[in-house]
């Protein structure tokens, strides 16, 4: 664990790490009865166990939520991500028959302007599930994404793609953030890249 998930976990009060771990508990159990497809008290109690068991072997690391859910900004995440998913595809399907043409691709860096471990991962997520972007790779420490983007003919490209990222952190951060992250993403984009 590095210095500052070190300090983080200090610093995260028990009573959070208690609601963390209630949370991580419940989703298990819940994907466990899933699993079963049928509820019975035996899968249950099973279930329980298991989540204790994965739960003490493999400790989740702190991860702090500072901010609050936001019904808009949840709503316009959720529209912008459903318009994105639409349109991606369709460009990704006219690239597909595009016979001849060898589209060309990029692994764009891009480090995000607020420094927060749920932050990274749900615009990580975002960008990924919508097609024609994977993460490649993260840095946790500088919180930057490596994306690899299909269909990016020139720097413009590049430079829209950025942008697109951009957008998806600012409204993740407006539809769960903390005030001070909302804050942070004032910070210029040109004094983020330096």
């Amino acid at each position: 664990m590095t210095e500052n998930g070190i300090r983080a976990a200090r610093t995260v009060p028990a009573r959070t790490r208690w609601r963390d771990r209630t949370v991580a508990a419940a989703l298990l159990v819940t994907v466990w009865m899933l699993l079963w497809g049928v509820f019975s008290w035996a899968n249950l109690i099973s279930g329980l166990l298991v989540a204790a068991v994965v739960l003490t072997v493999f400790p989740l690391p702190p991860v702090t939520f500072a901010g609050r859910p936001r019904a808009v900004g949840l709503l316009r995440l959720g529209w912008r991500f459903l318009t994105d998913l639409v349109a991606a595809s369709a460009e990704l399907a006219v690239l597909a028959f595009r016979f001849g043409h060898q589209p060309r691709s990029a692994i764009i860096r891009v480090p995000l302007r607020v420094p927060s471990d749920l932050v990274l991962t749900l615009t990580g997520e975002a960008v990924s599930l919508v097609p024609g972007s994977l993460i490649v790779d993260t840095d946790q420490a500088s919180t930057t994404l490596y994306i690899h983007v299909i269909g990016v003919p020139d720097r413009a490209a590049v430079e829209r793609f950025r942008r697109q990222v951009y957008e998806t952190e600012a409204r993740i951060v407006r539809a769960i953030g903390s005030d001070a992250e909302i804050h942070m993403l004032k910070r210029p984009v040109s004094a983020v890249e330096e």
